[in-house]
């Protein structure tokens, strides 16, 4: 139960935000939210289950809500609060507004942080001896590829802005990029960079997390979540037991989920990397004075040998059954082709034949083998250095070696267990495909994945958590959670709580959306002609206009058409960077002159255009998408399997999803104004037409289809 001190220290909180706060509004969504999510986190509607889905409309002051519904409480029974988002933006919102404003504004005491992978930050260590004249070997670093001047300037310019604390040693704060190859040899990593190595106790790194430790509202992103959940939860964050999770932007979970559950082996790479193999193992046992190196060796340098021969036998199967996996017509099949002679091979209902299972079942038996051998080999080097048997300079390289070689084999076992294993038929089968690359060197890609993550999410995450909210403005589908709830593992009447808290926008008022009268379906060949003769009227309504399409192609083609035929300016993604657009497009409109964005579906989410800034928003056609990935094409098979139809299933609930994301650009502020116009007649002649205009916010609906 919610106790009457934790009701007081929220409703204080509040009002203590209110008196010291000019115009300050309490807003009943609001406090709605607050207190729903409270009662959740409190067990009041289930003491094992405390988990809600909200979805809040724009301009309910969500952030402001979970945070005040669960921090108070959280303190109280010594819980940390992990906030994960999907985007950058939303974590730099929090962290340098959002957060601070509820400190300053509300009398609660609390400390919070940004929480990072560790590859966004710099090994001190490895940044020192990088700008080290010191060519001998006792530098303990090498340059995977050599750094020209610039970037021994840049190495030396981080370096003294490390020293001298006005760097704190993360990728993000560095005001200019830092060339990927040249971040690759400094960044941080979790086999060399330890903090029980004197040398390494000061790295950013390590000073980030004791920060996290004292802090009570960690920061995050999707990925860190998914990668320490994939570990048991505990390992980077603390334990899923101990923490209330606030997922914001909850709509991306389930495909962040999938991506991080799939892997991917090249073939020919593999062979490569594996020869190598029984050689890091032999470089470490030398460096180990201790005997019980030799076996972990000598067994790793047999099994890495059997691997190998098993890989050429996988190699040759590929190699002589191309004419079947990669022929003309599965050529002319493949929507994913990467350019004239790359191809796509996906196997149907995810079922391999049985020499390639076969295979795999070796596969990932000697890999976990070999993994088994690598760690242990691994293990005793850090502990000869421990020892000072071993010096650290000299162990270093081989430990940064062997991590990498881990790494690789953790994936390579991951991918051949997904073919090894045989599906259930309670459930979706796996996602299994073949790419044939081309480039410099030719190989097969082998790739794996799940198409639905629902169990994993409730097997490393809600059956462990001690209370979790999921929100985003879009988590509603044709207007029902069902669609979200099945693609995040959620059951019917398992406890979880549902909230929709609409807007508190005048939308009736505000905004108009226009149907427009269109002779051509997106699908003819005339559309994109119709779309150059009609936008510049529609154009011209506004001052301020945002057009999104839904493709490049497309939106390259109309561009080009109004500036040669009515000499527009335009601004188009692509053409210079989103800020750069955003920026140039705010001048515009300051100046009073006429501004036009074109953008494609990355602009219809996350871009904030607020007031004068965005009063003509313009829809070209209705954000469907084809399956563009193996992954969703089996998806779509294995409805169609099930008697289902995927085209309602799935495509018409995420394209509901993304037009409410698409049409939420235009009112951004509760005073906001202008126009919202569709330029698909699908929305009139089509029977989905009229339920995905039902689950739009009440705009009001001119229609002239």
């Amino acid at each position: 139960m919610l106790s009457d001190k934790i009701k007081v220290a929220i409703r204080t909180s509040y009002k203590t935000i209110g008196e010291n706060l000019e115009n300050f509004h309490p807003r009943k969504q609001q406090t709605f939210l607050i207190a729903e999510i409270a009662k959740t986190f409190a067990g009041e509607y289930d003491k094992a289950r405390k988990i809600i889905i909200i979805e809040a409309g724009t301009g309910t002051g969500k952030s402001l809500a979970y945070s005040l519904g669960a921090i108070p409480l959280a303190m109280s029974r010594q819980k940390k609060v992990c906030i994960s988002t999907a985007t950058v933006a939303l974590q730099e919102q929090l962290v340098d507004k959002d957060l601070p404003f509820l400190k300053k504004h509300s009398g609660l005491d609390f400390n919070f942080t940004l929480v990072k992978g560790r590859q966004r930050y710099v090994c001190r260590q490895k940044l020192a001896l990088a700008v080290s004249q010191d060519d001998s070997p006792q530098a303990g670093f090498t340059f995977a590829q050599k750094p020209n001047a610039m970037d021994i300037k840049l190495l030396h310019h981080l370096h003294k802005a490390l020293t001298d604390n006005k760097w704190q040693g993360d990728l993000d704060s560095w005001a200019d990029p830092i060339p990927h190859h040249l971040w690759q040899q400094i960044q941080c990593d979790k086999h060399s960079c330890l903090k029980h190595l004197a040398d390494h106790t000061h790295c950013p790194f390590h000073k980030a997390r004791e920060t996290m430790e004292s802090a009570d509202v960690l920061v995050i992103n999707h990925s860190l979540l998914l990668a320490d959940l994939e570990l048991g939860g505990g390992v980077i964050l603390p334990s899923p037991e101990d923490t209330f999770y606030i997922i914001d932007e909850a709509h991306h979970l389930p495909k962040v989920t999938r991506d991080h559950s799939s892997a991917n082996v090249a073939i020919k790479g593999a062979i490569d990397w594996l020869t190598k193999l029984k050689e890091t193992g032999d470089k470490m046992a030398k460096l180990i004075k201790s005997t019980s190196a030799i076996s972990p060796s000598l067994k790793l340098g047999d099994d890495c040998q059997d691997l190998l021969m098993e890989m050429q036998k996988v190699a040759s199967f590929i190699e002589n059954n191309q004419a079947l996996y990669f022929n003309e017509k599965a050529k002319e099949n493949s929507r994913f082709s990467r350019d004239d002679e790359a191809a796509l091979y996906r196997f149907e209902n995810g079922i391999v034949p049985p020499n390639l299972k076969n295979s795999a079942k070796d596969l990932a038996e000697l890999s976990k083998k070999c993994l088994g051998h690598c760690n242990k080999l691994y293990n005793l080097l850090m502990e000869s250095v421990k020892d000072g048997e071993c010096k650290m300079f000299v162990a270093e390289p081989l430990l940064a070696e062997a991590g990498f070689m881990i790494q690789r084999l953790e994936n390579f076992n991951s991918l051949w267990k997904m073919y090894a294993k045989t599906d259930s038929e309670k459930g979706a089968p796996m996602a299994r495909w073949f790419e044939k690359l081309t480039g410099k060197r030719s190989d097969f890609l082998v790739s794996a994945s799940p198409i639905e993550v629902g169990f994993t999410l409730e097997d490393i995450l809600w059956s462990k958590c001690e209370g979790a909210v999921l929100c985003s403005a879009t988590i509603l589908a044709l207007n029902s959670f069902e669609h979200f709830r099945r693609q995040v593992g959620l059951q019917t009447n398992d406890g979880t709580q549902y909230q929709k808290v609409d807007s508190p926008f005048d939308y009736q008022n505000n905004a108009q959306l226009v149907i427009a009268k269109m002779k051509n379906e997106p699908s003819s060949p005339q559309f994109t002609d119709e779309l150059i003769n009609e936008l510049p009227a529609l154009i011209k309504q506004e001052k301020a206009c945002l057009v999104l399409f839904s493709s490049y192609w497309q939106m390259e083609q109309v561009a080009k058409a109004l500036r040669e035929q009515h000499k527009m300016e335009i601004l188009v993604q692509g053409e210079q960077s989103r800020q750069h657009i955003i920026e140039a497009h705010r001048k515009r409109c300051d100046e009073d002159k006429t501004s036009i964005i074109f953008g494609t579906q990355s602009f219809s989410e996350g871009l904030d255009l607020p007031g004068k800034y965005l009063t003509n928003l313009i829809i070209t056609k209705l954000p469907f998408s084809v399956p563009t990935s193996p992954v969703e094409e089996a998806q779509a098979e294995y409805i169609t399997t099930k008697g289902g139809n995927p085209f309602m299933s799935i495509s018409v609930p995420e394209t509901s999803k993304k037009l409410i994301q698409a049409t939420g650009r235009l009112l951004r502020n509760e005073k906001d104004t202008g126009i919202i116009t569709l330029m698909d007649k699908r929305l009139v002649t089509k029977r989905y037409g009229k339920q995905l205009l039902d689950s739009l916010p009440p705009y009001r609906i001119i229609s002239k289809g």
